[in-house]
Order: structure tokens, then C-alpha cells, then sequence
């Protein structure tokens, strides 16, 4: 999976909310495919976000063809790493 995030200016709509998107490109596989990995994503950022993410962002998560077949568990932390190495956390002592 690949992370961008982006913080949104002051004034802006939704300043202290997290808003998340998806996407998938064909390469990942047919439609199928692709509906399944950005469920699985889907399910791991609602689990991740509320709880480890700062308010006030633009999150977009990109699945790759890996996405279906890596571990629930592993999926999430790899979505944490890469939300404390884009220092979107909320604070340190979520470890």
C-alpha cells in the first residue's frame, strides 16, 4: 500500500476531521479484485484512524496487487508505520 497525507490549512471545511480515500488501479487485478482490496484497506483504516490519526488531515491510500493477499494484522501495521513515519499521529505513546 502507498500513504500520502496532506494537512489541511486553517479555514479549511473539516479542520479537526480525518477524511480518507481510496483507490486501486486495473493493475491490481479485475473489479472483483480491486472492490476486495480497498474493503480490506477500508477495514483496517477504520480500525487504525479514530484512534492513532490527527485531526485535521487528508489521508489517501493506494492498494497495490499485495494488498488481498498480506495478513489482516500485518496490513494495519503497515498503515501505522507509515502514519508515524508521515507524522500523522496523534501523539508517541501509541506504540
Amino acid at each position: 500500500m502507498v500513504v500520502q497525507v496532506r494537512k489541511r490549512r486553517p479555514g479549511e471545511a473539516g479542520a479537526d476531521l480525518v477524511r480518507v480515500g481510496f483507490t486501486t488501479s486495473r493493475k491490481v487485478g479485475n473489479a472483483v479484485v480491486r472492490n476486495r482490496a480497498r474493503r480490506r484497506l477500508r477495514a483496517c483504516i477504520d480500525e487504525i484512524v479514530p484512534s492513532f490519526a490527527k485531526p485535521g488531515l487528508d489521508i489517501v491510500v493506494i492498494g497495490r496487487a499485495q494488498t488481498t493477499a498480506r495478513p489482516f494484522e500485518a496490513l494495519k501495521n503497515d498503515f501505522l508505520k507509515c502514519l508515524r513515519k508521515l507524522d500523522a499521529c496523534r501523539s508517541a505513546d501509541h506504540d
